[in-house]
């Protein structure tokens, strides 16, 4: 996207009011988005996003200024904005090192040779499996998507770092109608790979599953309210970590000490059984990072807790100048627009040892939330309240009966202490993360968990059978 002597040019500008360090993101990212319902297709998009996002570092201080326009005295132009944030003055022949480039992009034909017809037939596939699944289907939306990011990352110590990230995913929210209320199911599955992970998938088995949770909710009854313990499955299940925890552990709280885990390393914040880790290399994994992050470190696997021991916090540069700490490859942006700080990737509790059938088995009465959905949650204090899309209220180690309007209701730091079991399956699902660098994709995952207790809303009374 740049020559060298032009980075270079562009480099020194940034640093000569006395900047430490100078960081070039170089972006081009093209799109595809079409959706399908009832009526046909009913929208299809192109977007392309291309520009440079200038930083400078000075001591644990940061600006950053960024441009759509990539021509030479736009770019320089950049540069002196983000500089402007201070106040020194150097000489502009500034001596940098040699660049040392790496390329890190992978093998693959991106979605260039994929043409819409190939994209509507995918969501006619999983519209009919869905819609064909049951006559209390009234609804179906489906919708696809694919992306492909090239990066190009360019720094005054030296860097010179490229890599291409491949992104698609595809998702279905099937609507169930008594004619009276109505209940939605949804599937969503996302991945890090060009359109051939298709060839692999089934599709129509990801209809029919969104059709079948509408369906089963709508004959649900409403959950009852108060403290129970609850088993929780894998995939979406890891959104509680993710939401009440893992925001926690990133430097971008704890570096300022607006985490309730600031300062805890190496003391326990879980039970024994709890070992977490936020991996940025799984091979083709929608959250994965493909070589390096969004500032050229390397994606690395990190374990932020060993069983119930705090190891690591997720660090960026600018955060690793306020507290010191080993970069963990977690500095992400949705783009060249936005600055980066530290950000959760592939992030998800690891296998225990614990049978998923027992979990149920030996629960005298509680929830067994098979799927979550939204919620909310204050990172400064892990408290958090989610919603629980499909579940199943438990009797005597039997499922009773599918419940509807559960939420689960605590904090994070209390629902580590209480985790009792960890299945030995941990599987993964796909969401986007907001955070002040924009929103980026991550996966989420846990094997099956149980909680002791737990807080349960609901507005059913007691459940009779």
């Amino acid at each position: 996207m740049l020559s060298p002597d032009l980075a270079k040019k562009i480099l020194c500008e940034a640093l000569h009011t006395g900047g430490d360090f100078a960081e070039l993101f170089c972006e081009d990212t093209s799109g595809t988005t079409l959706s399908l319902s009832n009526d046909g297709v009913e929208d299809a998009s192109y977007t392309r996003c291309r520009g440079v996002g200038v930083r400078v570092l000075c001591g644990a201080r940061c600006s950053y200024a960024y441009t759509a326009d990539i021509g030479e005295e736009a770019l320089l132009a950049t540069a002196r904005a983000a500089a402007a944030a201070f106040p020194g003055e150097k000489d502009t022949t500034i001596p940098l090192p040699p660049f040392r480039p790496v390329c890190y992009e992978t093998a693959g034909d991106g979605f260039s040779g994929v043409n819409n017809a190939m994209r509507v037939s995918l969501l006619r596939r999983l519209y009919q499996a869905a819609r064909g699944e049951s006559e209390e289907i009234t609804q179906v939306q489906c919708r696809y998507m694919d992306s492909e990011q090239r990066v190009l990352v360019i720094n005054s110590e030296g860097l010179w770092a490229s890599t291409r990230r491949p992104y698609t995913r595809l998702a279905v929210t099937a609507v169930a109608s008594d004619g009276t209320e109505s209940q939605t199911g949804r599937c969503a599955p996302g991945f890090g790979q060009d359109f051939s992970v298709y060839d692999t998938l089934d599709v129509e088995a990801l209809g029919r599953q969104a059709a079948r949770q509408a369906v089963t909710m709508l004959h649900a009854v409403e959950c009852p309210a108060g403290t129970f313990p609850v088993v929780m499955d894998g995939g979406f299940g890891g959104v509680i970590f993710h939401e009440a925890c893992g925001h926690s552990l990133e430097a971008t709280g704890v570096a300022r000490g607006n985490s309730e885990f600031a300062n805890r390393l190496g003391t326990r914040i879980a039970a024994p059984c709890v070992t977490a880790v936020d991996d940025g290399t799984l091979a083709g994994e929608w959250g994965s990072l493909n070589g390096v992050d969004d500032e050229g470190t390397p994606a690395r696997r990190t374990v932020l807790i060993e069983n119930g021991i705090l190891k690591s916090y997720l660090y960026d540069r600018a955060n690793a100048c306020r507290v010191p700490h080993p970069l963990t490859g977690s500095s992400r942006r949705e783009s060249y627009a936005y600055a980066p700080t530290s950000r959760m990737t592939n992030t998800f509790l690891a296998p225990g040892r614990d049978d998923p059938e027992e979990m149920i088995a030996t629960m005298s009465e509680g929830l067994y939330a098979k799927t979550l959905g939204g919620g909310s949650v204050n990172p400064l204090t892990g408290e958090f309240n989610f919603a629980v899309d499909e579940g199943y209220w438990v009797r005597d180690g039997k499922i009773l009966c599918p419940v509807r309007g559960a939420t689960l209701v605590g904090k994070g730091s209390d629902v580590l202490m209480k985790i009792d079991r960890v299945g030995p399956r941990m599987w993964m699902a796909q969401g986007m993360c907001g955070s002040v660098s924009g929103s980026v994709p991550v996966n989420v995952g846990q094997p099956r968990i149980r909680i002791s207790a737990m807080t349960v809303g609901g507005k059913g009374g007691k459940i009779e059978g």
